[in-house]
This record gives C-alpha cells, structure tokens and sequence, in this order.
C-alpha cells in the first residue's frame, strides 16, 4: 500500500460473464477526503466500491483498506470491516413497516447491542444531523425520495463509520435536495472526518468535491482537483455549429494549424483567446456556421480532452449531452 494512502485500488481488474467492466484501476483516496468517480453508467463505478465492502472479488489486482488488504479477506473479517465501512445503496432501502427513527435504531440494536431506547434516542440525534428531526415517526413511504435518502444516510452513520460510500446518491432527487446533500457531505468531512466516496454520472456534481476521477470503458482517464483538470485544456472552448462539420474542421485546420475535431453537429477547438479567433473563422468560412459559442473548459470538456468523445449523461430524460449549445 502506498505510504499516506487510507484506501487504495492496485490495478484492480473485474468483468463479469467475460466482458471487462473495470480494466486495471489504480486510485489512492486520502483521509478525510470527498472523492468523486465519474463515468457514464456501466464504466465500473458501482462495482468499484461494492469492491471494498467485498460485496464483488476483484479477479485480478490488489485493494486496500488502512493497511489491510481488502481483495484477501475472508467473509467473517469483511463482517468486520463493514462496520467500519458505511454505504448508501441508490435506492434508499428502508423498512415501512418502521418509523425513521427504528430504521435508523436497527444497526444500533442489530451491531452494538444497544437498549432500544436509547437506539431510538440515538437514531433521533442522527436523523436531526441530516435536517429530518421533524421525520422522525413517519414511515418512508410518507415521504419524498430525497428525504428517504437523507434517513438512508444518517442510518449509514449510526454506526460511525470511517468511510461513507454513496452509490449515485443524487439520482431522482431535486436541485434543492442535491444541495442539501453536498452540504452534509462537506460537514462530515470537516466535522466527523470521515472519508466520502461518492459514484455519479452528473458531471456538475463533481465541482463541489476534494478530488475526482474520471473513468471511461473501466479505464481511470483523469485524476485530480476540478481545478487542476479544467487548467490543463488552458485558453477557451470554441464550439461552431455546422451543416458539415467534418469538411469545416478539416479547412479549419488546415488554413489555421490548430486541432479542430468534428463531433456531432458542431466543430470544437480548444484555443487561447477564443474571442479573437472567432471574427477570423467566421470571416474565413462565410455562411458555413450557423452558430457557435465560446467558453471556459469545464470538467465534460476535460473528459473530452482525454477521450475523444463526448459524456454521455445518463439522467433519465435528461439531453444526450452535459452541455446545451
């Protein structure tokens, strides 16, 4: 295990009925670090952190948890090591036969042998953590999905694990609750220390955390802060929309030497000073471009620096790209 590093994935290799799913991922996660993984579903996102709970073997590579190797262990220590280990399915699985409160007072009376009053008193506290106090003798089927996530999590943190993984947390829930749940993700860092691994498919998700990595077809295609990820593409993005966007990037670079690439419907560059260039390509190729936008690189166009192609985003009805043009 590398010095410093409380979990770390060494080439970690799985597929499943012969087909790869994750392609030899490497990834050190810090201590008290909120760590993003991106991809589009089917990259190897889940499957990464159902690794560390044992809940997948890898088949090939080593992982890590604080010192002890993970892949290795047999069932009866994995018990253990989840205990230590919190994970938030993305589907909220509650009880509705139970208030919140008993959903959260079960791991307490189940895993600590604690009297169940002072489980419920406990799990009372929990749920206030996460703004749901008012909550806590609804069922979960009374309340929205957000908030049976929200209870979800402060059951996940009754037994005040290290490490708090969340399987795509936000799916289904609304902007105002998205925020929520960013905010209490921040506070656990800051205020309990606990490290957060979190699986999302939204690319505007991933400005809020410490780290992020970017995965694509299980391959680890970027790692670093937001910061960092969007400094490297330096300058603009220039998109020109066009009626053939193959032919106009292929003049492009060929009378102004830089790297044009055709995808979809539009041209994109990436240029220093993106408001100057455009007057000239317009001016270049007049009639040819119906529309064009110039911008700072975000994260999508960092996983497009890397790969080629576009992030498909994944949110049901959501448009076949992060970015409206």
């Amino acid at each position: 295990m590398s010095e410093g590093a409380f979990i770390e994935y060494k080439d970690v290799a799985k597929a499943f009925a012969g087909t790869p799913v994750l392609r030899g991922l490497s990834l050190a996660i810090d201590r008290g670090e909120v760590m993003y993984l991106i991809g589009a579903s089917g990259v190897g996102k889940s499957v990464a952190i159902k690794h560390l709970i044992g809940l997948h073997r890898v088949d090939a590579g080593e992982l890590w948890f604080d010192g002890e190797r993970v892949d290795q262990l047999p069932e009866r220590a994995l018990v253990a090591l989840r205990k230590r280990i919190g994970m938030v399915f993305q589907s909220a699985t509650l009880f509705d036969s139970m208030t919140l409160a008993e959903n959260v007072a079960l791991p307490l009376r189940k895993h600590q042998r604690m009297a169940w009053s002072a489980a419920l008193d406990d799990a009372r506290r929990r749920l206030a953590q996460v703004h749901m106090a008012e909550h806590a003798d609804r069922h979960p089927a009374e309340l929205s999905d957000g908030m049976r996530k929200r209870a979800a999590i402060a059951r996940t943190l009754a037994l005040d694990p290290e490490v708090v993984l969340l399987d795509e947390p936000t799916t289904g829930l609304d902007p105002g609750a998205r925020r929520d749940l960013w905010q209490y993700l921040q506070i656990l860092r800051d205020e309990e220390g606990v490290s957060v691994l979190v699986t999302t498919h939204l690319m505007e998700e991933a400005e809020r955390c410490d780290r992020l990595a970017i995965l694509n077809e299980g391959k680890l295609v970027a790692l670093g802060t937001p910061a960092e990820l969007t400094r490297e593409i330096g300058g603009d993005v220039v998109l020109l929309e066009a009626r053939d966007p193959e032919k106009l990037a292929e003049r492009i670079r060929s009378m102004f030497q830089v790297d044009a690439i055709a995808m979809g419907t539009h041209v994109r560059l990436e240029i220093e000073n993106g408001h100057r260039f455009v007057p000239d390509v317009v001016e270049a190729f007049p009639g040819e471009i119906q529309a064009l936008s110039v911008s700072k690189p975000t994260l999508e166009d960092v996983f497009i620096h890397r790969t080629g192609h576009k992030f498909w985003n994944e949110e049901p009805g959501a448009p076949k790209s992060g970015r409206k043009h």
